[in-house]
């Protein structure tokens, strides 16, 4: 993997600040479903303000030439380097909360991920669908680049292509004499 200072940084997400006070609330909605929670609910509002906020200073997410670099957590510092010519599909997400605060989730999902649900989630990217589409954008030039570095040269002259279409004809004939002496020793 090149690392992300030799790479080409497209673009950095900015996350906006309404996503703390969303945080804020859905802890406080979580908390309040329980009888035990309803107690700590002040607690949650004495401190959850500085839990989020220093949760947010902390998220970050890059898109460089190559890749859709993310970090984000406190305690356990989570950091992905998804390759674009991986990503599958970018969702968006936005719930009825979402949408009081003019927010939206982009999840990420890259091919050959388990089904356990998207790769990475992130949450309050200003502008996520124009980020979405600038991913998406890089990963199609990405992809297009990819696929014209393994064609074959255009200008591999017919007697070449003759040479090589010989020479596996030649690996053909020798399996085969390969399979029958295989044969003849299994019936013997």
């Amino acid at each position: 993997m090149i690392p992300l200072r030799e790479q080409g940084i497209l673009q950095k997400a900015e996350f906006d600040s309404k996503v703390q006070t969303y945080w804020l609330l859905s802890g406080a909605w979580i908390l309040a479903a329980t009888v035990v929670g309803i107690l700590l609910l002040p607690v949650w509002f004495a401190i959850g303000r500085a839990v989020t906020g220093h949760y947010l200073r902390h998220m970050k997410c890059v898109l460089t030439d190559r890749t859709l670099q993310v970090t984000k957590g406190v305690l356990t510092r989570v950091e992905k380097t998804v390759p674009l010519d991986q990503i599958t599909d970018l969702g968006l997400v936005q719930g009825p909360v979402m949408r009081l605060f003019g927010l939206e989730a982009m999840s990420v999902e890259t091919a050959g991920q388990s089904a356990e649900g998207a790769l990475v989630k992130l949450v309050g990217i200003v502008d996520t669908r124009q980020f979405r589409d600038a991913v998406l954008t890089q990963r199609d030039i990405l992809v297009a680049a990819l696929a014209d570095e393994r064609q074959p040269p255009s200008d591999v002259s017919g007697r070449d292509r003759a040479a090589s279409g010989d020479v596996l004809c030649d690996i053909r004939d020798i399996l085969r004499r390969i399979e029958e002496k295989l044969g003849s020793r299994a019936d013997a």
